[in-house]
C-alpha cells in the first residue's frame, strides 16, 4: 500500500505508516505530472497541505486512490464532496494546528502593536546612525490589554487565539454563524478559569473591535469576507490579521484601507496567487508579513503527521 505524502509528512507519522506496513513517498510530484505518477506507481493514498490541488482531473483519472488527506484545517484545494460522491474517503486534522495558528497570530498582534516588524526591517539598515530617530519613531506603540479583539470564525483556531488573547488581558467580540454561545476554558498558574463568551453580529464586531483576526474558510461564493464596505465600518485606525485564507480578505481593499489610515497595520501569513504573492503587500510598510506559515512548527507537524498515519491505518483495519 503506498501513500505519496506530496506536500511532506512529519517523521513522526512516516515512521507510523511505515510500521504498519506501509510504504510512504515524500517525493514532490508537479502538479501536472501527478495524474501520472499516481497510476504508474498505483497510489492508493495522497496526502496534501495548501500547495497540491486534487481536483475532479485525479479523482476520475486515478482509480487507485482510495484516501485523499489534507494536513490541516481548510479543504479548499480538495474537491472533497465530489471525492466523496465517487466513494473516496477525505480526511483531515482539523485540531492539529490550532494553536499554533493562534500562537503566530498572537506574534503578530504585539508585532504591530509594538512596530516589531518594521522595526526589524530598518535597525539592521540604519540602526547605528539613527539610533535616536528610529527611538522616537518606534516609541508609539500601544498595548494588547484593554483593547477589543474582534475574531471572525470561531471554532477551534478562533477559540484558541481567544484564549491567548483573555490571557493578555484584551476583551473579545466573537462572530461566527455556527455558534451562538461557548465556554472558552483558561488554565492559569494550575487553575483553571471558564469564560463563556457569547458570538455578536459581525457588524458590531467590525464597528467595535481594535483589532480583527480571521479564521474561516473561504466563502463558498468565492467572494471575500472583507472588502470595501466592511473596512468602511471599522474603527479608523484598527489594525487586522489575516492567517485563514488570502481570499478571505480583498487585499486592493486592504491597501486602500490603509492608505485612508482606516487601518493603521494589518499582518498576514496568507496570501492570493500563493506561492506568488502581490508585490505591492510584500513592499507595504504597514504590513507585517509571514509565509503562510500558521502551522508550520514541529509540535503541530508531529500531531498532524500522526494524527493523518492514525485515520489511515484505521480505514485499512476497519
Amino acid at each position: 500500500m503506498k501513500v505519496l505524502a506530496n506536500d511532506g509528512i512529519s517523521k513522526s507519522g512516516v515512521d507510523k505508516l511505515e510500521s504498519n506496513g506501509f510504504e510512504v513517498i515524500t517525493n514532490k510530484v508537479n502538479q501536472e505530472d501527478l495524474v501520472n505518477y499516481i497510476n504508474e506507481n498505483s497510489i492508493e493514498v495522497i496526502l496534501v497541505r495548501s500547495a497540491t490541488q486534487v481536483r475532479k482531473d485525479i479523482i476520475d483519472h486515478c482509480k487507485s486512490v482510495k484516501i485523499i488527506g489534507r494536513g490541516g484545517v481548510g479543504m479548499d484545494n480538495i474537491d472533497v464532496e465530489y471525492a466523496r460522491k465517487k466513494g473516496l474517503t477525505v480526511i483531515n486534522t482539523p485540531a492539529a494546528s490550532s494553536q499554533s495558528v493562534a500562537e503566530l497570530v498572537m506574534a503578530h498582534l504585539f508585532s504591530i502593536s509594538r512596530f516589531v516588524f518594521d522595526s526589524n526591517r530598518k535597525m539592521p539598515i540604519n540602526g547605528a546612525a539613527e539610533f535616536k530617530v528610529l527611538k522616537k519613531k518606534y516609541g508609539k506603540g500601544i498595548e494588547l490589554r484593554g483593547k477589543n479583539l474582534g475574531i471572525i470564525g470561531f471554532g477551534r483556531i478562533g477559540q484558541f487565539t481567544a484564549k491567548y488573547a483573555l490571557g493578555a488581558g484584551m476583551d473579545v467580540l466573537a462572530y461566527d454563524p455556527f455558534i451562538d454561545k461557548t465556554t472558552i476554558d483558561l488554565k492559569i498558574a494550575n487553575q483553571e478559569i471558564e469564560v463563556p463568551i457569547s458570538t455578536c453580529s459581525l457588524e458590531k464586531l467590525l464597528k467595535n473591535s481594535d483589532f480583527i483576526s480571521l479564521h474561516v474558510p473561504m466563502p463558498k461564493d468565492g467572494q471575500p469576507l472583507i472588502s470595501t464596505n466592511e473596512f468602511n465600518s471599522m474603527k479608523k485606525g484598527m489594525r487586522i490579521v489575516n492567517a485563514s485564507r488570502g481570499g478571505v480578505l480583498n487585499e486592493s481593499a486592504l491597501e486602500e484601507a490603509i492608505k485612508n489610515e482606516i487601518v493603521s497595520f494589518a499582518a498576514l501569513d496568507v496570501f492570493v496567487g500563493e506561492p506568488y504573492p502581490n508585490e505591492s503587500l510584500l513592499k507595504n510598510e504597514k504590513i507585517s508579513l509571514t509565509p503562510h506559515i500558521g502551522a508550520a512548527t514541529s509540535e503541530a507537524q508531529d500531531r498532524i503527521g500522526t494524527e493523518l498515519a492514525d485515520k489511515i491505518i484505521n480505514f485499512y483495519n476497519q
